[in-house]
């Protein structure tokens, strides 16, 4: 065992631009409202993309909107909440409340990244 790795050698790795390659995840970064609220890459889980696209069915929906309303309801949890790296909240997505869960930590780097997901999902 080396000293660069206490751990010994990695068994198996799953990176973050496979999971959005996969479909696992869904980058939202193409939303400019996204952009707006978010310094750093955002992205759901397909999960929480499948709810957005049941929203987008229901007339006067759109993305950006409903990307607003994430947004804003996380960042108001954000402020009140003691957990540095997530935070629970829920909102309402064209009429139906959602419990969701917006986590912060490393991607492929070391850089931050958020990931918009189902209070059960990891």
């Amino acid at each position: 065992m080396s000293t660069e790795n206490p751990f010994g050698e990695v068994i198996f790795s799953y990176s973050r631009k496979q999971a959005i390659d996969d479909g696992v995840l869904v980058d939202l970064n193409h939303i400019e409202t996204i952009r707006q609220h978010w310094k750093a890459p955002v992205a759901c889980t397909s999960c929480v993309w499948v709810i957005i696209e049941q929203a987008l069915q229901v007339e006067g929906q759109d993305l950006n909107g409903i990307a607003h309303d994430l947004s804003t309801c996380a960042k108001r949890a954000i402020g009140t909440s003691r957990d540095t790296d997530q935070v629970y909240f829920s909102t309402i997505i064209a009429g139906r409340t959602h419990a969701l869960k917006l986590h912060i930590g490393p991607g492929d780097t070391v850089a931050p990244v958020l990931t918009l997901m189902l209070p059960n999902e990891d």
